[in-house]
């Protein structure tokens, strides 16, 4: 498992060290040496984890991670600290973060923190309703994945003909290019995601059941978000087990 990660701390040999024991391990991993630093680099890229040091001159670590939870929700933070700053710690954690390690913390400590987490992929929402693919996105995010969104066909084929995106989520009805031609167009051109069909219509759903078989099925507006990370999660299994038979 390779997972994206940010090292913050003001003590530039600390954050390095991190950094260097991370990458021998095959992470890829950035270093910032302050809050503001780090809230740059976040609103730039995204990371499965940051470890970030409480004590950082100007913005401290809580602050920063305030920062990271309004760029992306679903963001996932171990705060680390040498030093005796339970309000700050207790703040940062009624809020999110996963915890706290101690310094000097052990390598297998820190390991251990990587184990416990499941970078997760990246999902394309398309649909041409902009609220309704805008609410899909914290949800997801929340779970730890990113998203994408795209709100025509033609828009959703570009992005999913591009490398990085894991699974897609294709609204049946868009006009001109549907989510079945944007499916079918990616079949054809070798490229096969684990795929979820959502509509709000019960007749395109039996057609696209019967026709298509999509991995992660067909779902019925309004759906729980529950059903839909369901969905995900079975789509993405069944496409990793046929690559790996």
């Amino acid at each position: 498992m390779t997972a994206r990660v940010l090292v913050i701390d003001d003590d530039r040999d600390h954050a390095e060290s991190i950094a260097d024991i991370l990458s021998m391990r095959g992470h890829r991993v950035e270093a910032a040496f302050s809050g503001e630093q780090g809230v740059e680099i976040f609103r730039r890229q995204d990371f499965d984890i940051v470890f970030m040091d409480v004590k950082l001159p100007g913005m401290n670590g809580v602050e920063t991670f305030f920062e990271f939870k309004k760029i992306r929700p679903g963001a996932r933070v171990m705060m680390m600290t040498g030093f005796s700053l339970e309000q700050l710690i207790t703040q940062a954690i009624e809020h999110g973060a996963l915890g706290v390690l101690r310094k000097p913390f052990a390598i297998q400590d820190l390991l251990h923190v990587l184990d416990q987490i499941k970078p997760r992929g990246m999902v394309l929402v398309a649909d041409d309703d902009p609220d309704f693919a805008a609410s899909l996105e914290p949800v997801l995010t929340q779970q730890g994945y990113r998203v994408v969104i795209a709100s025509t066909g033609e828009e959703a084929l570009a992005k999913a003909s591009a490398d990085g995106v894991d699974c897609l989520v294709l609204d049946l009805a868009m006009p001109l290019l549907t989510g079945i031609d944007v499916y079918r167009k990616l079949k054809a051109a070798g490229k096969e995601l684990p795929t979820i069909f959502v509509t709000g219509l019960p007749g395109e759903r039996v057609h696209a059941m019967s026709e298509l078989h999509p991995d992660g099925g067909v779902l019925m507006k309004p759906f729980d978000p529950s059903e839909l990370l369901r969905a995900i999660a079975s789509a993405t299994a069944t496409v990793a087990g046929k690559n790996a038979a």
